[in-house]
């Protein structure tokens, strides 16, 4: 039997997605910003069926805290259990790092 999986937004995910899109509205091209988000979320539906595709975040080695490179983004994203907890979508050129000694 298949595992059912939940995904949830940390608010740190959403409130990149909403910058996302005010940066492309800002540069008068609102459309792309909704464009990139609408793809962004495509890549993270898969994690419902391949939860551990996306690569360990290099700067941590955790196994739990996981990304998908979808440039020019970084989904970051930590498993817990039947639970995938989207944590950032930010450039891929940002490092991460822990607030307050946590994810």
């Amino acid at each position: 039997m298949a595992r059912t999986r939940i995904i949830e937004f940390a608010e740190s995910a959403l409130n990149d997605c909403d910058d996302i899109c005010l940066w492309y509205a800002d540069q008068q091209v609102p459309e792309v910003g909704k464009r990139l988000v609408g793809e962004v979320v495509a890549q993270i539906e898969r994690l419902v069926d391949f939860p551990e595709s996306g690569r360990i975040v290099p700067e941590f080695g955790l196994t739990n805290l996981r990304e998908i490179i979808f440039p020019p983004f970084r989904i970051v994203y930590r498993l817990e259990g039947s639970r995938i907890c989207i944590v950032r979508v930010w450039r891929s050129e940002r490092l991460l790092k822990l607030s307050e000694g946590k994810i």
